[in-house]
């Protein structure tokens, strides 16, 4: 299905706009981090680690791979599934019949969000990461909290710039950007077995561009072992959709499983939405991107109610 762009002419905003992206620019080449760190802190350490756990799961880390699904192949209309047990990690959180993950396990497939779809949100992404980003290779925007990554710290773009993001996102970025939220929250649901209904977005939910820009604080270093359940407890469920291709678009930059006796890999593929439950039994990383830039959206769920968020909207 493809989607029709309209495209936003100037406003009245637009010199104030660039005013603000030069100052942001200049921030990014000469700030010192600063404030914001329990926000940094809750939006990357997903893709962050210790010591004592990378210690811990250096002998996971095999030299055995195995490519799950590749950039190539072209997984639509049936999704691929594979089975893993489940962790006991959520044994140490409230049950929620019909949500918490009775069966474990991860998917691909191609057939949820059309590439025009993605390339859509890619802009998106491409628009709001533009007004600031990191100094280091990973950046991040969040549409929910208004986070975007300037320098060496975040800024929340409603309050930053105010009425004047309208001339930056339009009504229909968003509604798109929800539209495709609610095609993977369904797509999990059917292949887990769960009422969608009882299944909530939370948060961290965000954009994220990665590049082979050398990290410049712990917060660029995605590439660690993590399990989602022990860095968030309210996630049950992860998902990724992603907005650009390994290979052509970038190289490094696969998502890898990490098993006991191998790691199982997925190569981006614009379009591609590969979910899984996020528990231990789903220990991953991702690859260093090497060259080129990699688009992404995280796009997490939990069956806690009481950490739901809504979905983002234009102030």
């Amino acid at each position: 299905m493809a989607v029709t762009r309209q495209r936003n002419n100037k406003g009245p905003h637009a010199t104030e706009i660039e005013r603000k992206i030069k100052r942001g620019n200049t921030l990014r080449q000469a700030s010192w981090w600063r404030g914001y760190r329990g926000l940094a802190a809750l939006l990357l350490v997903a893709v962050c680690g210790c010591a004592a756990l990378l210690l811990r799961l250096a002998s996971l880390d095999s030299d055995v791979t195995e490519t799950l699904v590749s950039q190539r192949e072209l997984v639509s209309p049936q999704p691929r599934a594979y089975g893993v047990p489940c962790s006991e990690d959520y044994d140490n959180y409230k049950r929620y019949p019909g949500c918490t993950p009775q069966k474990c396990g991860r998917v691909v497939t191609d057939g949820v969000v059309t590439r025009e779809e993605a390339l859509a949100l890619r802009r998106l992404a491409e628009k709001g990461l533009a007004l600031a980003g990191s100094e280091g290779g990973a950046s991040i925007l969040d549409l929910h909290s208004g986070a975007l990554s300037m320098g060496k710290q975040f800024v929340n773009i409603y309050r930053y710039f105010g009425d004047q993001i309208s001339d930056v996102f339009a009504q229909e970025d968003f509604q798109l950007y929800r539209t495709v939220r609610g095609r993977i929250q369904a797509a999990i649901a059917e292949a887990f077995g769960l009422d969608p209904a009882l299944m909530y977005l939370t948060k961290p939910t965000f954009f994220s561009r990665i590049n082979s820009t050398a990290a410049r604080t712990q917060h660029d270093e995605y590439w660690h072992p993590h399990i989602d359940k022990v860095t968030y407890g309210s996630f049950d469920y992860t998902s990724l959709l992603y907005l650009s291709d390994y290979g052509s678009d970038f190289t490094g930059g696969r998502f890898i499983f990490m098993d006991q006796n191998a790691n199982r890999t997925v190569e981006p593929r614009t379009g591609r939405v590969s979910f899984f439950s996020s528990g231990s039994e789903n220990l991953h990383r991702v690859e260093k991107v090497s060259w080129g830039t990699r688009y992404a959206i995280t796009v997490s769920f939990t069956c806690d109610p009481e950490h739901a968020i809504p979905d983002p909207a234009l102030p």
